[in-house]
């Protein structure tokens, strides 16, 4: 009987081949797919080490105890990265610095060299808040790598810069150097930068016309200064500011003692606390428990609001106040019995 044969040996063979070939090309395609993506990946980080050109200055706060991814978080929410990812990959290139807690000035869209260098170096921003002392501005930069604070105070008592809003006779920068905002630079020395507060303050006295409206009420440039630092610490919230300028003013033209636990406090280099009967017995001429008029300086740096306040009064006969409310309102009051029925109205809720 006739048939085909059939070669079982070559058919293997050549499926052999086959299977072969295709396991040659699937590999060969994943790793074209691999090379594509790891291409891709040089590519994308490439263009997050650097980004450009950069923009506006932000500053990123990092507070204490934050980690990479936290660090990485805040640098990506004010836009100068935009890859935590690629930054972490840079770190673990190039270092991963150890981070000090403060506020950095970067620009958006920072390259990653520039923000590494930058996070390495520590925080270069002096943050001065209002009520803030000179003493209390030299120990927060301090804080602040490359820099002394001591060699701020030295600056102020050598007198390397002054302010043209001190009358003669007083040798004391309380008060008259603006707040806000400061980026340092890692070498700007002490002086230098006691001038860009010095100057930023007189920036602010003219535009509020410190000059002028204070002559207006009858008083010095210093002294308005003086009476806004007051309203400062003893006013606080907005709400309270103008009308507690209104009570100094008051007590000032009745011959008053002012009475401000804020002024004996500065005397003691203290900012806030509770006022004993020893701390109002102290013999200073910031006791105005003792002395009647004004102390002799400013006890703190002034906001602007604060100044505006001591320029601006809110018309009244007031003469005391107290703080009746948990969110900062004082109750104020022309004579000594309403004084004391707010006094005991704060002491039922519970109001130091």
């Amino acid at each position: 009987m006739s048939g085909t044969v059939t070669d079982i040996g070559g058919l293997d063979a050549a499926r052999l081949s086959r299977r072969r070939r295709g396991l040659f090309l699937g590999a060969g395609a994943a790793g074209a797919v691999l090379l594509l993506l790891l291409v891709w990946g040089v590519i994308w980080y490439e263009l997050q080490v650097h980004e450009g050109p950069p923009g506006r200055q932000v500053v990123v706060d990092v507070p204490a105890g934050s980690g990479t991814s936290g660090v990485a978080k805040a640098l990506s929410d004010s836009g100068v990265i935009h890859s935590g990812l690629a930054l972490r990959v840079y770190d673990l290139l190039h270092g991963t610095p150890l981070v000090r807690a403060g506020q950095y000035a970067l620009r958006r869209d920072e390259s990653l060299a520039v923000v590494h260098a930058a996070l390495v170096a520590g925080p270069n921003v002096l943050e001065v808040p209002p009520g803030f002392t000179v003493s209390e501005t030299a120990a927060r930069l301090a804080l602040i790598p490359g820099h002394d604070g001591q060699a701020l105070s030295a600056a102020v008592a050598s007198r390397a810069v002054t302010s043209p809003y001190e009358p003669a006779g007083v040798a004391n920068l309380d008060g008259l150097l603006g707040t806000g905002r400061y980026v340092v630079g890692r070498r700007e020395s002490a002086a230098a930068l006691l001038a860009r507060m010095v100057a930023r303050f007189d920036a602010q006295a003219v535009a509020a016309g410190l000059d002028t409206r204070a002559a207006a009420l009858g008083i010095s440039p210093y002294q308005a200064v003086v009476v806004a630092s007051i309203v400062q610490k003893e006013g606080v919230y907005p709400q309270n500011l103008a009308k507690v300028a209104r009570v100094v003013y008051n007590r000032l033209g009745r011959g008053m003692a002012l009475q401000m636990d804020s002024t004996v406090l500065y005397a003691e280099n203290r900012d806030g606390g509770p006022v004993t009967a020893a701390d109002l017995a102290l013999s200073s001429p910031y006791n105005t428990y003792l002395h009647t008029g004004l102390p002799p300086t400013p006890v703190c740096f002034p906001s602007g609001a604060s100044l505006e306040a001591a320029l601006a009064p809110t018309p009244g006969t007031w003469l005391y106040f107290v703080l009746v409310s948990a969110d900062g309102t004082e109750a104020f009051s022309d004579t000594l019995a309403e004084q004391l029925a707010n006094e005991q109205l704060a002491k039922s809720r519970g109001l130091p």
